[in-house]
């Protein structure tokens, strides 16, 4: 395995943002509010899937992956690398090639017929393991996915992320009295200092952006979405 270059998280993060401002990832709509899968209503989506099209940005962001894994967690402290169905099973497979390691992934729920499988992959107690996913809100869908892999034997204290909403105080609290630290490349605070120097969305929309950034449910709520969150991504 080629040596892993260590990227400053600044550097890590002012490389995602701009990828995903490159690519057209964040859309702003203000006026046309998307919905999120728990119900939220938000001026702003970001859609990491839009990533893979782009085998240069793919490739720097899984070398920015391994540099996350070196700086804060550690090249030797994991035996497999596992992708959130389905955003995060390529990101997933890239790292784990990127690190020399085997791969799981996991679904949502159980697949319901045939072995009735949950995680696919060879999967060894004890495994130690770390979830990729493309990105968080208030980590709900992060707990799901390592209850699973913890069911299966694994130890799973980590998850990896492109892009983490950051929008929720409590969010990695919440994770990390489930035993989970989230890691994530770009926040949303790195993606508007890069909008705003490259001057691509209007002020006015970016202004409803940190509206909604500083209270997330309130804005939700007042164009009827939720006013609060049981599920999340």
């Amino acid at each position: 395995m080629p040596a892993v270059s260590i990227v400053s998280r600044e550097d890590a993060a002012r490389l995602t943002a701009r990828a995903l401002l490159e690519v057209g990832a964040v859309a702003l709509r203000p006026d046309a509010p998307f919905t999120y899968t728990s119900g939220l209503k938000s001026p702003v989506y970001v859609d990491c899937r839009k990533l893979i099209s782009y085998p240069r940005i793919r490739a720097t962001l899984v070398e920015l992956f391994a540099a996350t894994v070196a700086r804060e967690m550690g090249l030797e402290r994991f035996d497999a690398i596992a992708g959130g169905e389905t955003a995060g099973i390529p990101f997933a497979a890239w790292l784990a090639d990127r690190l020399a390691l085997p791969m799981q992934y996991v679904r949502k729920k159980p697949k319901g017929f045939g072995r009735n499988a949950q995680i696919e992959g060879d999967i060894a107690a004890g495994q130690r393991t770390l979830l990729v996913e493309d990105l968080a809100t208030d980590g709900g869908s992060k707990l799901r996915f390592a209850a699973a892999l913890r069911e299966a034997g694994a130890e799973v204290s980590h998850c990896l992320v492109v892009f983490h909403h950051d929008i929720f105080a409590d969010s990695e609290a919440r994770l990390a009295a489930e035993g989970l630290s989230i890691h994530a490349l770009a926040r949303w605070s790195d993606v508007l200092a890069a909008a705003a120097a490259g001057g691509g969305f209007d002020q006015s929309a970016l202004g409803e952006v940190q509206s909604f950034l500083s209270a997330p449910l309130a804005w939700s709520a007042s164009r009827g979405g939720i006013d609060r969150l049981d599920g999340g991504l």
